[in-house]
């Protein structure tokens, strides 16, 4: 009961029409057509039970990033593989360093095994490695790390990573939470690092970049040893057979992600610079939002009341010590055009 009650981005307004939901960092290009078109194959067999072992979908993600298969668990969204983690590995006695703004479901995950989640202050909304080093314990057994952060959308480079996993007490597994790691042209979101050391795991998702929000499909890669122990606790039908299709083809087409990279990093560079002209200031982002400062919790509060009598919904990120910003999504080009008006209205200033 010590688990507050997670709360997913709203979609609905009550009396409002058109509404743009800007709140839960989803593509606005959605997945690729060989996607959906999977997907609808996969009507056809809706009485026969799922693969249990992925192979498929894992032999996919391992061609499209150079991974070893053998060393890829699946799971319901990266959400699965994070609770996997900690029920596996953490428990009554054990600790779990989470970082001041980070993911929510890495306390509700440590919490839920029985285990301490320890929050470690960021600098400047960033992960400080040398803070979570001075955190560490010989009770330390998990440390979750998402780069690109969420709500922050900031990152840490290669060399604090390393500097990170080398810095761990023996026993400890560092986590690098990916979700938003394919909007970042060039970043293998620490598979390099997994493939030298053996206390380093990464997950990833499908509901970003890739459009498949709605289907839930996450993966892990780790040292074998790990990814087995993973396995050991997965449940054997987790994934429905819609969803390791669709799953599949859409890893499979690096144009889409191409493309959608390119259409992000447009419109968020966009949004960003076009609030901070209106006082609206943020950091850079490497994600698919930016998560916009305002004076004062009262501000955002105003703002935000404002965006949806407009019929636009962004993210409170109270929740995440951040009560003074407002994480908004970037859109397509209009849905950019339409927040940044709103904004503009509240601020007087357009």
């Amino acid at each position: 009961m010590d688990i507050a009650l997670y709360e997913g981005g709203a979609s609905r307004l009550e009396g409002k029409t058109n509404v743009l939901k800007l709140s839960s960092n989803e593509n606005p290009l959605g997945p690729p057509e060989a996607a959906r078109e999977a997907f609808a194959r996969a009507a056809r067999d809706l009485h026969r039970y799922p693969s249990t072992d992925h192979a498929e979908l894992r032999a996919a993600i391992g061609e499209v990033w150079g991974l070893d298969p053998g060393r890829i668990v699946c799971g319901v969204g990266s959400d699965e593989i994070i609770t996997f983690l900690c029920q596996a590995y953490a428990g009554p006695g054990d600790e779990v360093i989470h970082t001041e703004h980070g993911f929510l479901m890495y306390r509700i995950s440590a919490l839920a095994a029985g285990a301490t989640p320890v929050e470690v202050p960021e600098r400047d909304r960033t992960t400080d490695v040398d803070a979570i080093l001075a955190a560490c314990t010989a009770r330390t057994r998990l440390v979750f790390v998402a780069n690109p952060n969420n709500p922050t959308g900031t990152m840490i480079g290669e060399a604090e990573l390393r500097r990170l996993a080398e810095g761990l007490p023996e026993g400890a597994l560092l986590v690098l939470d990916g979700a938003y790691a394919e909007y970042v042209e060039g970043y293998d979101a620490g598979a390099a690092l997994i493939a030298g050391r053996d206390n380093v795991v990464m997950t990833r998702t499908f509901s970003k970049i890739y459009g498949l929000g709605g289907l839930r499909v996450g993966w892990g890669y780790g040292p074998r040893a790990v990814i087995d122990v993973l396995n050991r606790v997965r449940g054997p039908f987790n994934l429905s057979t819609a969803a390791l299709m669709a799953a599949e083809a859409a890893v499979r087409d690096r144009a889409w992600v191409t493309r959608c990279r390119a259409e992000n990093a447009r419109w968020r560079d966009w949004l960003a610079r076009t609030l901070a002209e209106m006082g609206v200031p943020s950091d850079v982002s490497t994600a698919n939002f930016v998560l916009a400062r305002f004076a004062d919790p009262a501000e955002a509060e105003a703002c935000d009341a404002h965006l949806r009598s407009e019929g636009i919904i962004v993210r409170r990120v109270a929740g995440y010590k951040l009560p003074h910003c407002l994480r908004i999504t970037v859109g397509d080009e209009a849905s950019c055009r339409r927040v940044a008006h709103a904004i503009g209205q509240f601020k007087g200033v357009r």
